[in-house]
C-alpha cells in the first residue's frame, strides 16, 4: 500500500529497445567526420565586428618602427662595438642598457669657446666638442664625487695610448691598499682593467699637472654618475675617438 502511494505520481514503461543490440550499436558507435555531408549553418553575427584596439607606444625616431618595438640606432652599434687595439680586445659596450643622452651624438652647442675646444659640464655630466657652425660632438662622462671635482680652466698638455695608472699620494694615503701602484712601483700596468682605461688626456693648468686626466674606464656603469676621484671618464670608445680628433695643447674648460 505505500508503494502504490509513493509511486503515484510516476509511470513505469520499461524501454524493451535496450535489449535491441542494432540499437545498442546505433546509439554508442563513435561519429566519424564524413566529408560528404553538408556543413552545419554556422550563425552570422548582426553587425560587423571592429577591431580590438590596440595602444602601443611608439618610439618617434627617424627609423622605421613596424611592429611597435624600439630599434637600435645602427650608429651607436657601431660606435660601441667591440674593437681590437694595439693588442688589446675591447668589449662592446651594452649601449641599450644606457641612458640614451650619454651616448655620443651631434647635437647644436651655441659657445663663446672656439672650436677645437673641450667643455665639460659637470652638472649635465656631458663632454662637449666644439665644432664649427653652432655645433658639438657630445659625449656623456663620469665625474669626480663632490669634494674631488676639479673646475677651471686648463688644456690638454699631452696624451697617452693604454696609459700606466700612478694614483696621487693622498689617494694613497686614503686608501693603502693602492700602494702597490705607487708612482715608486712603477703604477699599474696598462690593460683592461687599468683604471684609465685605452686613452688619458693630462689636464695641465699654468704649465702645472693638475693631476686630473680625462680618460676612459672599464666600468662602462659609472657613465652619467659622480663616482670617480676627480677625473673625467668615458666610454673606452668615446675616449679613443675623442683622442683622435683632439691635439695636444687643445684648451679645455670644467665648469
Amino acid at each position: 500500500m505505500a508503494t502504490s502511494t509513493m509511486l503515484s505520481g510516476c509511470i513505469l514503461v520499461t524501454d524493451t529497445s535496450r535489449m535491441n543490440p542494432d540499437v545498442f550499436v546505433q546509439e554508442t558507435a563513435p561519429v566519424f567526420y564524413n566529408p560528404s555531408s553538408p556543413p552545419e549553418p554556422q550563425p552570422q553575427p548582426t553587425q560587423k565586428q571592429q577591431a580590438i584596439p590596440q595602444k602601443r607606444q611608439l618610439y618617434q625616431t627617424q627609423f622605421q618602427q613596424t611592429y611597435g618595438m624600439p630599434v637600435s640606432n645602427p650608429v651607436h652599434r657601431t660606435y660601441y662595438a667591440g674593437i681590437r687595439d694595439d693588442g688589446h680586445t675591447l668589449p662592446a659596450i651594452p649601449y641599450s642598457r644606457v641612458d640614451q643622452r650619454y651616448l655620443r651624438q651631434e647635437v647644436d652647442y651655441q659657445t663663446m669657446e672656439a672650436p677645437g675646444t673641450i667643455v665639460v659640464d659637470t652638472k649635465q655630466r656631458f663632454l662637449y666638442l666644439v665644432q664649427p657652425g653652432g655645433k658639438a660632438i657630445r659625449y656623456g662622462v663620469g665625474l669626480g664625487r663632490d669634494g674631488f671635482a676639479w673646475t677651471g680652466r686648463g688644456v690638454i698638455q699631452w696624451k697617452a695610448k693604454w696609459p700606466r695608472w700612478t694614483p696621487p699620494q693622498d689617494m694613497v694615503e686614503r686608501q693603502p691598499e693602492l700602494r702597490q701602484f705607487a708612482a715608486a712601483e712603477g703604477g699599474a700596468l696598462p690593460g683592461l682593467n687599468n683604471p684609465l682605461g685605452a686613452r688619458a688626456l693630462y689636464i695641465f693648468k699654468d704649465g702645472k699637472d693638475t693631476l686630473y686626466r680625462v680618460h676612459g674606464t672599464p666600468d662602462w656603469q659609472s657613465i652619467g654618475k659622480a663616482t670617480s676621484s676627480g677625473c673625467v671618464r668615458m666610454f673606452n670608445q668615446d675616449v679613443i675617438d675623442l683622442y683622435d680628433r683632439v691635439p695636444a695643447s687643445s684648451p679645455i674648460v670644467v665648469i
